[in-house]
Formats: C-alpha cells, structure tokens, sequence
C-alpha cells in the first residue's frame, strides 16, 4: 500500500512503499523505530553546519535529529552516517 510522504527528507527518505527486507528488518525485536519532526531535522542539519562546517542532505540529518532528541540513551556506540550529496548548500 502506498502511503503519502510529507517531509523536509522526503526527497531521500520519502519511499511511498517498503520492501519486503527493510519491513523484515522492523519486525525484529531488537528494532527501535522514531518519529523525528522536521524541526529537529532542520536543526541537526544546521548543527553540523554550525558546528563542524559539514553540509548534509536532510535525510542524512534525520539520523543525527534521532539521536539527538532521544528521550534516553542509544547504546554504548552509535554511528550516524553523513551524506551531503542530495543537497543544496544555499539552504542552509
């Protein structure tokens, strides 16, 4: 079933339907899944801008927002992957 996509990351993110593996991947027990508002997005994307001079599409921000905006922490060791590719650094 296709679903609507609304987003600030929709143009990386915005998959209208999931494949079977990433939908078998969800199902896991272990699998945490979080909702990130565009509003943390946005900031993490500035945030590394600010901060480390990293410009990053907003799809790559939404992984930081995660981790950001965590209500507790994630684990002992967390990598967030940064791409920059799909982006427009006159946005920021």
């Amino acid at each position: 079933m296709d679903v609507p996509v609304d987003s600030v990351a929709s143009d990386s993110l915005g998959a209208p339907r999931v494949s079977a593996d990433a939908l078998a991947a969800a199902r896991q027990d272990n699998a945490v899944s979080v909702l990130v508002p565009d509003e943390a997005i946005t900031a993490a994307r500035r945030a590394l801008w600010e901060e480390h001079r990293i410009v990053v599409e907003a799809g790559a921000a939404t992984a930081l927002a995660a981790v950001r905006t965590a209500p507790e922490p994630l684990g002992e060791r967390v990598a967030v992957v940064l791409c920059g590719a799909n982006t427009d650094p006159g946005d920021l």
